[in-house]
């Protein structure tokens, strides 16, 4: 077989390289994620842990409302000395994630901004509060991890299956 010539070489890869840039210009573009895969009822376990050390395991409920580009988020913890109930109101505009959160049992309230992917919501907490939130999630379990600044309060973290 004779080796190709630098001309034929060429054509055979335009004739290559055409056809499958041309498709990927066709492929429509990727859908902006949505919320939908949280929305529903889940309950789970989790461990919130203060600045001097001490831990308290809590058994939590989300409910989390909505669709689409907006979600309604509504978490109580229950631990043996303390409880946590947390509400919060995000929109996403393509990835970029907005919105508002409040604490209710200790009357604390701000804003979060972040980024939503196909499978987390990542935020950055700030308020009467200071810190950061990611939840990680598929169709049936996510786990949450909070952590917080300049407040006895260090972390929190949770794991959810669907109800």
């Amino acid at each position: 077989m004779k080796p190709f010539r630098p001309a034929a070489r060429r054509t055979l890869l335009w004739t290559l390289a055409v056809p499958a840039a041309l498709a990927g210009l066709a492929t429509p573009g990727r859908a902006d994620p949505t919320f939908d895969t949280l929305l529903g009822s889940w309950g789970g376990t989790g461990t919130y842990k203060l600045q001097d050390g001490t831990t308290e395991k809590l058994k939590c409920d989300a409910y989390y409302t909505g669709g689409g580009s907006q979600l309604g988020i509504a978490v109580r913890c229950t631990g043996q000395t303390n409880k946590i109930e947390m509400r919060s109101k995000l929109s996403a505009n393509g990835g970029a994630l907005s919105g508002s959160w409040e604490e209710r049992t200790f009357n604390a309230s701000g804003d979060v901004t972040g980024k939503l992917t196909d499978r987390s919501i990542k935020l950055a907490i700030s308020g009467a509060v200071g810190g950061s939130m990611t939840i990680t999630y598929d169709k049936s379990k996510q786990n949450v991890a909070i952590a917080t600044e300049g407040t006895p309060l260090k972390s929190v973290t949770v794991s959810l299956s669907r109800k």
